[in-house]
């Protein structure tokens, strides 16, 4: 009878064990798999979504999350578009070409991180090129896939400039200020933090010795990087995109209050990285790419829609894009956390 009792114990507490295991068991096969291709190589302003994986969040959102390096801004739409990847961090002006030409295929926005203008183009301190004016005759660079050599047309068609009178070369992006310094091209597209950064990598004082024609000083009031998901994930798992979403924002919060936590994420994946520099690019990146004033009033992660519908007029002005894709089309903010948990002001605790 003994014995048989302990059978009996034994059998009770095995299935208590498996019922008790099967939700934990069930729940980790259940993590939501999200590929997301980034915008660029492995750098301090990326550390808010390394931050949010190291500290688990995206796992308590039960997401299983991958980050891939990427190939400049605008490579992250079309890629998102056919598949490749669920996510990516990609520049919204690259999104509302695609929207215009392949609406059937293309990604959405759903939160906005680079809300200024930081498409911009380098050129020497002593360079005779002051204004777009000045561009016609002259030889520029920039890697195939940069945002700002995207934006380009667009800045020639608001300036009165000729783009057909530019000539226009692509490099590697590690090529890009040591061939302007060289002068083998007369000037070099880019984002104004990556220019700087760059720079300053190679010993160049970027603030001494560039001279930087800002897209935004030109009526260019554009977004720039948003969070971009593709129309498949956005409408079989609209969950996961808003447990994403929640996960980053606290991956945000949390890279402002502690920089350093923040670029110490990203040197886990990338160790050769300059410890110092990247906390000085983060910061920037705050201040340049991060801190429109708008963001007072509507929250990090959100767009103004008057603005982002004049983005869109600019763009299909300046392309001839064949229609206007309307501002829902876009950008859905129907995924992101309330205002009241997402920033409202930017800027590191350095």
């Amino acid at each position: 009878m003994i014995a048989r009792h302990a059978i009996r114990s034994l059998r009770s507490l095995a299935l208590g064990l498996l019922v008790t295991a099967g939700p934990v068991a069930a729940a980790h096969a259940a993590d939501t798999k999200i590929k997301v291709i980034l915008n660029w190589k492995y750098e301090g302003e990326q550390g808010m979504f390394f931050l949010a994986e190291d500290r688990g969040y995206f796992k308590q959102e039960g997401l299983d999350v991958s980050f891939d390096q990427g190939n400049g801004s605008g490579a992250a739409v079309p890629v998102v578009a056919n598949g490749a990847y669920d996510m990516g961090f990609g520049d919204i002006n690259a999104l509302i070409e695609y929207t215009a030409k392949k609406p059937e295929d293309a990604p959405v926005a759903v939160f906005s991180l680079y809300n200024r203008p930081p498409f911009a183009i380098a050129v020497k301190v002593d360079s005779p090129i002051k204004t777009p004016a000045d561009l016609p005759g002259k030889k520029l660079g920039g890697a195939a896939n940069d945002g700002a050599l995207k934006l380009f047309p667009a800045l020639c068609s608001i300036t009165k400039t000729d783009c057909g009178k530019v000539e226009i070369t692509n490099m590697q992006p590690n090529l890009r200020e040591q061939m302007l310094m060289q002068g083998q091209v007369d000037g070099v597209f880019g984002y104004v933090t990556t220019i700087r950064f760059a720079a300053r990598g190679i010993g160049i004082d970027a603030d001494k010795q560039l001279r930087l024609i800002r897209f935004g000083d030109y009526g260019m009031d554009l977004y720039s990087n948003a969070i971009i998901v593709s129309r498949k994930l956005v409408k079989e798992k609209p969950e996961a995109v808003k447990g994403f979403l929640k996960a980053l924002n606290r991956g945000v919060k949390d890279a402002m209050a502690d920089p350093k936590a923040a670029v110490a994420s990203v040197a886990k994946r990338e160790p050769l990285i300059k410890l110092d520099l990247e906390l000085a690019r983060f910061e920037a990146t705050l201040i340049d790419d991060m801190g429109h004033p708008e963001v007072a009033k509507i929250g990090l992660g959100d767009i103004d829609e008057a603005r982002l519908a004049k983005s869109i007029d600019i763009m299909v002005s300046a392309k001839d894009l064949p229609r206007t894709p309307a501002v829902k089309e876009i950008f859905d903010r129907s995924f992101m956390p309330p205002l009241a948990d997402r920033p409202t002001v930017v800027k590191a605790a350095m």
